[in-house]
C-alpha cells in the first residue's frame, strides 16, 4: 500500500440511521470523527452524516 494515513470511513445518517456514504479521511489531520451534511435519499433532504466505526 502506498500510505496508511488515508483510511476509508463510512458515513451514517443521524435521522434514519442508514449507512449511505463511504469516503476517505486523513488519520493524521482529522483524529476526531467527521460530520458532514449530505443528501439522504430515504429522507429526501440534507441531513448530518457522522462517521461510524
Amino acid at each position: 500500500m502506498a500510505s496508511d494515513k488515508r483510511v476509508h470511513v463510512t458515513l451514517e445518517c443521524t435521522v434514519c440511521k442508514r449507512r449511505n456514504y463511504i469516503t476517505n479521511k486523513n488519520k493524521n489531520n482529522d483524529r476526531e470523527r467527521i460530520e458532514l451534511k449530505k443528501y439522504c435519499k430515504w429522507d429526501r433532504t440534507h441531513t448530518v452524516h457522522k462517521e461510524t466505526r
